[in-house]
């Protein structure tokens, strides 16, 4: 049975009213993870190493831009762990959403090859309605769900179906993992194709794509096109994810684009010399309005298209 989306965020401190939030929202973020493979420690954020860094760049967010609410993306596989979100969460005074699925193949843990779709789905529905870990900590999003080049895997096509049918069973939306930004058509093939609405799908990566087109087709089909990498200028000069952006909202698109940052490593902290949580708005968004935005454009952009991808609500809703 599907279940209609919910009015309301499901965060790990409880339930929100999306109408109570008034600042910007954070679409793609980490703010305690593990995706060391080389062991060499770097692509980690340890809940007893970085939450104090973590937590205190929240809440200076807070103070300076209004940060309301944070789209925490780490799920199964990827050093998940809801306590330490919960813990930043109280201490920062910023919201947080936190997530369930499965990364890109690579991070992909046993039970993927041991189950079919139906059972997998099964999984992200029982930590949906249970709660993640024994925590009792709900996730309020099915993501990053992943998958690497053109076309998904055959378990990652697997993982993005079992989430597709997650979310039409409880009424949460789909964040993905593309690659480079590569396969975001495929993955919306697989989505819908399990019949979720594109309106409840953001994919993701897309500023690390130089390809308007494809960024104007997933955007008309009706999904959010997530610019989710700003400020990584190993990945991508911003200057390049400004021009995207920009033609995107010149096709008539605006309403379908999602800004974040996508912090997954401890050098990306500020207190270790990275950009941080707020380069987007210490940087980009100030280049952003210096080409003509305007506040509403910067506060659709920021907050009313994040608060609509997670609660699923349609045009028709708004």
């Amino acid at each position: 049975m599907n279940r209609p989306a919910p009015r309301t965020l499901r965060t790990v401190t409880g339930e929100l009213p999306a109408g109570s939030v008034h600042g910007p929202v954070l679409a793609h973020e980490h703010l305690a993870l593990d995706l060391d493979r080389r062991g060499d420690g770097a692509a980690v954020l340890h809940p007893e190493v970085h939450a104090a860094a973590v937590t205190a760049e929240l809440a200076t967010l807070r103070e300076e831009s209004g940060l309301a609410l944070v789209v925490e993306l780490t799920c199964r596989g990827m050093g998940r762990d809801a306590d330490t979100l919960a813990r930043i969460s109280r201490e920062s005074g910023v919201a947080v959403v936190a997530a369930t699925g499965w990364y890109y193949e690579p991070f992909h843990t046993p039970e993927i090859d041991a189950g079919d779709v139906e059972q997998l789905t099964a999984v992200l529905v029982h930590e949906i309605e249970d709660g993640v870990d024994g925590t009792g900590i709900r996730p309020g999003v099915l993501g990053e769900i992943g998958s690497h080049g053109d076309v998904p895997t055959a378990s990652e096509a697997k993982v993005l179906r079992a989430g597709a049918r997650a979310a039409l069973a409880t009424g949460l939306s789909v964040a993905t993992h593309a690659q480079l930004g590569r396969g975001g058509l495929a993955q919306l093939d697989l989505l819908t194709g399990e019949g979720l609405p594109a309106h409840r799908v953001g994919i993701g990566h897309q500023d690390l794509l130089d390809d308007p087109g494809v960024h104007r087709e997933l955007a008309a089909r009706g999904a959010y096109v997530a610019f989710d990498t700003v400020g990584k200028s190993s990945y991508q000069d911003d200057r390049t994810r400004l021009r995207l952006l920009l033609a995107l909202v010149e096709a008539g698109h605006a309403d379908r684009a999602l800004l974040s940052c996508d912090i997954s490593r401890h050098g990306y902290l500020l207190d270790e010399g990275g950009q941080g949580y707020g380069h987007l708005f210490r940087s980009f968004l100030p280049r952003l309005r210096a080409e003509g935005a305007d506040d509403d454009l910067v506060d659709l952009l920021t907050r009313r298209n994040p608060l609509r991808f997670l609660t699923g609500a349609s045009e028709e809703d708004h």
